[in-house]
């Protein structure tokens, strides 16, 4: 039974235990309304409605969304905790949220222990609530708070939840107060239906759906709860329910939900790794104190590691130590820890090394200097010489061949590459990279390490570029050769902030610098590779302007301040490049730049899958989404290319390769994907 009920003195205590996270799939629903039925014909004298373990209730089963619906269904759940014959108070022992939170909302009462997260995250799902939480919820708290809570899908506290309204009291045992109620106090108390309207607030409701064109753009499920928050102060509740179940039951199976479904299942296998084997990390040594390594000793501190971050000599080791102090810094404007107590964490946790003598013993020592291979070799050399036989070391190259890196070392089975996205401290997102010779528990120990530090942590094999940079370079070369074909940068960029991403490729490479893909370019000799269509603009741009991107005032486009504005020198480029290679320019509409970028990325996604790199879809998916500014709710290009087909796919690849052979191929596993009809995931999981 996922749902037990022990009736005592008039008391049914009917607990919700279905573990790990109590969601209200088929089985919990059909269990408690056997629950409630034998509470009923007991005739108790009040119901308390609590979860086994931590948590209430998490919400629904999402792994239910694919499927018809089935009763008995939430709503008709809470409509019976509302109109049950005695009072039924809600024991809020662990988190409340979508779902749960609706159940709570039904009942009479509403006690939480303290620092509970309550709240209807329904939209970052890409559905709205659907058991009544657009509409009891306004009633109880308002139209404004409830906006702020459904809209926007934030969670509170049990202590703010208090002040709003939301619940009734906040006790360390809410199941001995809600059986300690005075019955006057629960006969005082009326069911939510039975509250008046809320009032109109069209401000709010104004400000919200400006909020969400903003920060939600174009995500479906925000406007469509705010309207039916709105409905709430006019519209009768059964009127009301009925159109918000409508809402929900059209949005369970849109495209948005679907992709925000897969990145949620992917996020949360993502989670798991780690959770076994290996070993603690409790000392590491960080190389490199700039921008990167700065913040990864600062990451590495907040979970208790204590960290030696090392320079070349004393002037580096004070900037050094400047940048860590000024992520205190910033933590304490923040309102993330006192000045005390981050004086006590940069004492304690941090020390600062010129060169490598007398460097303190440590688990893990993780590079993060500058992308040179003959530079990260001696790292790695001293790191050998410093450090014991046994300290995992761990390379942070973005593109470079960990393998490489690592010839000549003591015990390579201890090396990986561990490739932290900047800033390291807040980015989730880290690829752990498998060098040939990485031992299994060296890799155990590393995951462990991550889930430690709460990263989205995404295995991959050695290639240039690993998952993340070599879709991002393959998105960028297919975005120049459409420049070449008649394109603009801020005509791209744009149709790209069109489809959701957070920034266009121009934008982003003005933002990085355009001195990195230079390198990048140089080192992989593309100007005179054979077989490799070479667009020549980018490398144009800095060897005849010195323009670098925003940190030398100009680059794709011109700054002032932060303005930035369409270049005529970049553009005047572009065009005399197109005539160079005697192509006739031609106008590019914004669907047609989108469905040729993520083409390229989708291509280049099942390349690396049919090359093993990655070991699923879903983790290619995480990787774009959390590193590159993928819109979450299209679910990554994998997920996104096969929802839309992959057999649409693979024609718009063939015709693009008939009509560009260098800068179009077709990875054979598209192939087998269509002819066979299976699912990327399966033919990753035989192959």
């Amino acid at each position: 039974m996922t749902v037990t009920c022990e009736i005592d003195k008039g008391v049914a205590l009917i607990t919700i235990d279905n573990p790990p996270v109590n969601v209200t799939g088929l089985a919990v629903r059909k269990d408690l309304m056997s629950a409630l039925d034998t509470a009923e014909a007991a005739g108790v004298e009040r119901v308390i409605l609590t979860g086994a373990g931590r948590t209430f209730v998490a919400g629904a089963d999402a792994r239910e969304f694919d499927l018809p619906p089935e009763a008995p269904h939430l709503p008709d759940i809470v409509a019976r905790l509302e109109a049950f014959p005695a009072p039924v108070i809600a024991a809020i022992n662990g988190a409340a949220l979508g779902g749960g939170l609706e159940l709570a909302l039904g009942s009479r009462m509403r006690i939480a222990v303290p620092g509970v997260a309550l709240g209807l995250p329904e939209v970052t799902l890409g559905v709205v609530p659907g058991a009544g939480g657009t509409q009891r919820l306004p009633r109880l708290i308002g139209i404004a708070p409830a906006l702020g809570l459904i809209a926007e899908g934030r969670t509170i506290r049990a202590e703010e939840a208090l002040e709003l309204g939301l619940i009734d009291a906040v006790e360390a045992d809410p199941v001995s107060a809600a059986r300690s109620l005075a019955p006057s106090a629960l006969t005082e108390r009326p069911a939510i239906s039975a509250l008046p309207l809320p009032q109109p607030d069209e401000a709010a409701v104004a400000e919200a759906r400006a909020a969400a064109g903003k920060k939600q753009r174009g995500q479906e499920a925000p406007p469509i709860a705010i309207s039916l928050i709105a409905d709430s102060a006019r519209l009768p509740l059964d009127e009301g329910l009925r159109a918000e179940r409508a809402a929900f039951l059209d949005r369970r199976g849109s495209d948005q939900a679907a992709a925000l479904r897969h990145v949620f299942f992917a996020e949360r296998a993502a989670a798991s790794l780690g959770q076994d084997g290996g070993v603690e990390i409790a000392t590491a040594v960080v190389i490199g104190g700039g921008t990167m390594g700065a913040a990864i000793a600062y990451a590495l501190a907040q979970v208790g590691v204590t960290v030696a971050l090392v320079e070349t000599d004393a002037a580096a080791v004070e900037r050094a130590r400047a940048n860590v102090g000024k992520l205190y810094a910033e933590a304490v404007t923040r309102g993330k820890m006192t000045e005390a107590g981050a004086e006590t964490a940069l004492a304690r946790r941090h020390s600062f090394h010129a060169g490598y003598e007398g460097l303190p013993q440590a688990d893990i020592a993780i590079e993060a200097v500058f992308e040179n291979l003959d530079v990260k070799r001696a790292v790695f050399a001293a790191l050998s010489a410093a450090l014991g036989p046994d300290t995992i070391l761990a390379t942070n190259t973005s593109y470079l061949d960990p393998n490489a890196i690592a010839e000549g070392l003591e015990n390579p089975g201890r090396f990986l590459g561990l490739h932290f996205f900047s800033p390291a401290h807040v980015m989730k997102l880290v690829e752990v990279i498998r060098a040939k010779d990485t031992a299994p528990e060296t890799l155990a120990t590393v995951l462990r390490l991550t889930r430690r530090l709460k990263k989205i942590a995404v295995r991959a094999g050695v290639c240039d570029g690993f998952i993340g940079n070599r879709i991002l370079t393959r998105y960028r070369q297919i975005c120049d050769v459409m420049l070449l074909e008649g394109a603009l940068p801020a005509e791209v960029d744009a149709a790209m902030r069109g489809f959701g991403m957070a920034m266009g490729p121009y934008e982003v490479q003005d933002l990085s610098g355009l001195d990195i893909a230079y390198a990048n370019r140089k080192r992989l000799g593309w100007a005179t590779k054979p077989g490799h269509r070479y667009i020549a603009i980018a490398d144009r741009i800095v060897d005849e302007t010195g323009r670098l991107g925003r940190k030398t005032g100009a680059g794709w486009y011109d700054y002032e301040g932060r303005t930035q504005t369409p270049s005529p020198v970049i553009n005047a480029i572009v065009t005399a490049e197109s005539s160079r290679a005697g192509i006739l320019r031609r106008p590019f509409a914004e669907d047609e730049i989108v469905a040729r970028a993520t083409a390229a990325m989708a291509a280049e996604g099942l390349a690396i899958l049919d090359e093993g790199i990655a070991e699923s879809p879903a983790d290619i998916d995480l990787v774009l989404v959390h590193g590159y500014g993928f819109p979450r709710w299209r679910g990554g290009p994998m997920h996104q290319a096969e929802r839309q087909g992959l057999a649409a796919l693979l024609g718009r690849l063939e015709a693009y390769a008939a009509e560009d052979p260098l800068s179009w191929t077709i990875p054979e596993i598209l192939r087998r994907a269509v002819a066979t009809g299976q699912p990327l995931e399966d033919l990753t999981r035989t192959s």
